[in-house]
């Protein structure tokens, strides 16, 4: 069996439905929400495994020591210096252009922790880059995930992210610390 059909196998084994596949594009911005718990990022992964992708994330820094570094790169990570985020994100956009397939995949609420003001560093990476965004994600209520809807983006970053929550809250997510997620 490949990893493709062993991390669908498994995401099936959990419970979990796969909903949408791949976006069509070469690159995109895949937003994973709600996001509360360290296990969002295995079922992500293995929803993108089983799918046929290859979904780059980012990771703080501090987690990059061996021998778990090294796993995390080799599954799409690259560190995060959170004390310096403007280097971050002309580095994505540099990476990004310079790709000829980039799927990145970011969490717009930018910690597991509750908050209600999102985080607009992927409107500003998508903008430079002209790569489309999507509605990524794992509703743990249903076990259902998917790349859901692609947003058109406007230049107002705080309106979009509002109208983005708004969706969001629309679709009535589970998160599995409920608690910690948040709507406007």
């Amino acid at each position: 069996m490949g990893w493709r059909k062993f991390c669908g196998w498994t995401l099936r084994k959990l419970g979990w439905t796969v909903v949408e596949g791949l976006p069509e594009e070469k690159k995109c911005i895949m937003l994973g929400v709600p996001h509360t718990s360290i296990w969002d990022f295995l079922i992500a992964y293995l929803y993108y495994k089983s799918i046929g992708g290859d979904a780059r994330f980012m990771v703080k820094k501090e987690m990059f020591f061996p021998p778990l570094g090294w796993l995390l790169r080799a599954m799409g990570a690259f560190p995060v210096d959170r004390a310096n985020s403007g280097t971050l994100i002309r580095s994505l956009i540099h990476e990004m252009n310079a790709s000829e397939v980039f799927h990145l995949a970011l969490a717009p609420e930018g910690t597991r922790k509750p908050v209600r003001r999102w985080k607009n560093g992927y409107h500003l990476i998508a903008k430079e880059t002209g790569v489309p965004v999507y509605m990524g994600y794992f509703d743990w209520k249903r076990k259902r995930i998917g790349r859901g809807q692609k947003v058109e983006l406007t230049d107002d970053a705080n309106a979009d992210t509002r109208r983005i929550q708004a969706l969001y809250e629309a679709m009535d997510l589970g998160a599995l610390h409920q608690d910690h997620y948040l709507t406007h």
